[in-house]
């Protein structure tokens, strides 16, 4: 069993949670729990990206979405979609939710691992690769990043 945990926090410091990620083997779906607080309501992109360096507050030294075998932005559910692509949480009126994923191709075992990594959650909803704008298939055109942290290994 593998576990890693991420701290996020935004530029303004209003924007924070914490997540927990469990892999059981190297074959198995990864599982991500956690809360996120100081949202606004509604739907916002949750993504691994690439680089865990968050020595700019905007996170503008993360990266992309994570996508070591070259694909498109996509949804959890689609066959093309980037490993980092994790979809939408859906927030609460008082600002908060109660993150739970599970996905196939996130990994804390093997080489193709998220642990220094980061996970970001966006301003916006991501449109899963579908909304046809030149961002789509980059992250989903989910705007800017509110929040992330870099995914460390756990005891």
């Amino acid at each position: 069993m593998a576990k890693a945990v991420c701290t996020l926090y935004g530029d303004d410091a209003t924007v924070y949670g914490s997540l927990v990620i469990t892999q059981a083997h190297e074959d198995a779906k990864s599982v991500i729990t956690g809360e996120l607080k100081g949202l606004s309501p509604g739907k916002h992109a949750l993504h691994v990206n690439v680089f865990g360096d968050v020595s700019q507050p905007t996170g503008a030294a993360l990266g992309g979405v994570f996508n070591p075998f070259g694909k498109n932005h996509g949804a959890p559910e689609d066959a093309e979609r980037r490993v980092g692509s994790l979809g939408n949480v859906e927030v609460g009126e008082d600002g908060s939710v109660q993150v739970h994923v599970e996905d196939k191709l996130v990994k804390l075992i093997g080489p193709h691992s998220i642990i220094g990594r980061s996970i970001v959650v966006h301003e916006s909803e991501d449109d899963l690769g579908k909304g046809g704008h030149e961002l789509s298939l980059q992250n989903g055109n989910a705007g800017v990043i509110k929040a992330f942290g870099v995914v460390g290994i756990s005891s």
